[in-house]
C-alpha cells in the first residue's frame, strides 16, 4: 500500500521548526519521500492542506497491565478480562495519537502478539516485562499474610512483577525477563503511590543487587529503568549504573547533578498524579495511597525545574492507570507550566526514540522512518494546549502507513 499525505506543513524534529508544505509518501509502512510535490502513483491520498504533519506521539511510561485503579478488583481478574480491557486501552491510546509506547512493567506479551497478528490494533510496544522488586518493595503487590520463605533464594511472581531478593535471585529474574523478550529491565528502588505498605522515602534494593541487573542488561546491549522518587534512591540507582529514573518527583539538586554527570535520563510522569488526585477516590484508590499521591503531586513540577537547571535529559511519560489513561495528552499541558513547547516535544520525539532503541525509526518525518504520523489542525509549537485536545486537533493518525484514525473529510 502506497499512501500520500499531501500539502501538509511538515515538522523537522532536528531543528524543531516547520519547514513548509510537503508531500509525504509512505510505501509498505516506511516513509520513502518527503518532497515539495509528488507526481507518482499512489493507492490512497490524504489532503492535509492547512494542517500540520508531525511524528506519531510516543509515551515512554505506560502500564497496559494496570487496567483499573481499583486494585482490589485488579487482583481478582481473569486473563480473559485482562485481555479485553488491555485491547481497549491499546486502541484508545492510538486514537489519542500515540503510535509507540514503552511499557514499564507487567506481562503484555499477549497484547503485543494480538496487535502484531491484527487481532486488535494498538501502539508499537517496547516493554520491560515483569518488574523486579524486593520483598516488601513497590512491586510486591500481593496482599494479605504470607508465610516466611523457607530459603533466601525463594522467588515469587505475578503478571506484574517478580519478587527477587539477593544478587543471585536478581540475576535469575533479569535473565528470565530477557529470555521472555523484554527490551529492557525495570526495578523498584523506592516506595510508591500505588502500594499501601512501602513508604515513599524507603530505599529498596542494594547497590550489589542493582548492579547485578545492570550487568545482565548490558550483556544484552540494553539498560535498566528504575522507579525512584527520593534523592537517596535516585543516587543509589545512578551509582549502580541505572540509565533511566522514572518519576523522580522528589529530586533534589545533588541527585540531579549526579544524573547529569552520568548521562542518565529522567522520565517524569506528572499526568498520573493529577489524575489520581482528581478522580482516585471515586475510582477506588485507598486513602493511604491518596495521601502519598499528595506528596509527589505537590513536588512534581518543581522536579522539572531542578532537572532542567542541572542539564538532565528528560523523556516524556505519563504512567496513567486504567480509567485515567484517557488523560494521556494532559502531560503536554502540565509540563508547559515550566518547559517550552520545544523542550516538551523534544523529550517525546528525540529522547523517547532513544529509550525505545528506535532512533531514526520513530519520532521523525523523514525518509527511512516508519510511517507513523499525526495530522493536526493545531501547530503544537504555538498552541500546545490546543494540540493536547486530540479529539478536536487531530484529524488523522497513521501507523506504519495505515490510517487508524480519520476524523477528516479530505481523504480520497
Amino acid at each position: 500500500m502506497r499512501t500520500l499525505i499531501k500539502n501538509g506543513t511538515v515538522l523537522d524534529v532536528d531543528t524543531m521548526h516547520f519547514v513548509g508544505e510537503r508531500d509525504v509518501v509512505i510505501d509498505d509502512g516506511i516513509i520513502v519521500d518527503v518532497v515539495d510535490h509528488h507526481t507518482g502513483g499512489v493507492d490512497r491520498t490524504i489532503d492535509a492542506r492547512g494542517q500540520f504533519v508531525v511524528p506519531g506521539l510516543i509515551d515512554a511510561h505506560v502500564h497496559f497491565r494496570l487496567v483499573t485503579l481499583n486494585f482490589r478488583r485488579l487482583s481478582t481478574m481473569s486473563e480473559v478480562e485482562y485481555g479485553i480491557h488491555m485491547a481497549r486501552l491499546a486502541k484508545e491510546t492510538v486514537q489519542r495519537g500515540f503510535t509507540t509506547v514503552r511499557d514499564l512493567g507487567g506481562d503484555v506479551t499477549g497484547l503485543s502478539r494480538a496487535i502484531a497478528a491484527g487481532a486488535t490494533y494498538g501502539p508499537r510496544i517496547v516493554r520491560a516485562g515483569r518488574m523486579l522488586t524486593q520483598t516488601g518493595g513497590h512491586g510486591d503487590a500481593e496482599g494479605g499474610h504470607r508465610d516466611a520463605p523457607t530459603c533466601a533464594c525463594e522467588m515469587r511472581s505475578t503478571a506484574f512483577g517478580i519478587v527477587a531478593d539477593g544478587v543471585d535471585a536478581v540475576i535469575k529474574a533479569a535473565r528470565h525477563n530477557l529470555r521472555e523478550g523484554s527490551d529492557f529491565l525495570k526495578v523498584h528502588v523506592s516506595g510508591g503511590v500505588a502500594t499501601p505498605s512501602d513508604p515513599l522515602d524507603s530505599v529498596q534494593y542494594t547497590e550489589a543487587e542493582l548492579r547485578a541487573a545492570v550487568i545482565e542488561a548490558e550483556h544484552r546491549h540494553t539498560y535498566v529503568a528504575a522507579h525512584a522518587y527520593s534523592p537517596d534512591s535516585i543516587q543509589l540507582a545512578i551509582s549502580s549504573g541505572i540509565h533511566t529514573i522514572e518519576h523522580g518527583n522528589l529530586l533534589d539538586p545533588a541527585a540531579a547533578d549526579a544524573m547529569a554527570a552520568a548521562g542518565a535520563v529522567l522520565v517524569p510522569t506528572l499526568a498520573t498524579y493529577q489524575a489520581m488526585s482528581e478522580v482516585g477516590a471515586k475510582l477506588g484508590l485507598p486513602a493511604s495511597n491518596l495521601a502519598k499521591n499528595d506528596v509527589v503531586y505537590g513536588a512534581g513540577v518543581a522536579s522539572l525545574e531542578i532537572a532542567r537547571d542541572a542539564g538532565v535529559t528528560m523523556g516524556f511519560g505519563t504512567d496513567l492507570i486504567g480509567e485515567t489513561q484517557s488523560r494521556q495528552n494532559n502531560e503536554l499541558t502540565i509540563r508547559a507550566d515550566v518547559l517550552t513547547p520545544e523542550e516538551i516535544l523534544r523529550s517525546m520525539w528525540v529522547t523517547n526514540p532513544q529509550l525505545c532503541h528506535l532512533q531514526g525509526r520513530i519520532g521523525t518525518v523523514s525518509s527511512g522512518a516508519v510511517g507513523d504520523l499525526v495530522v493536526t489542525k493545531v501547530n503544537p509549537l504555538d498552541d500546545l494546549s490546543g494540540f493536547a485536545d486530540h479529539e478536536r486537533s487531530i484529524s488523522h493518525v497513521i501507523q506504519a502507513g495505515n490510517v487508524v484514525v480519520d476524523r477528516g473529510e479530505a481523504m480520497t
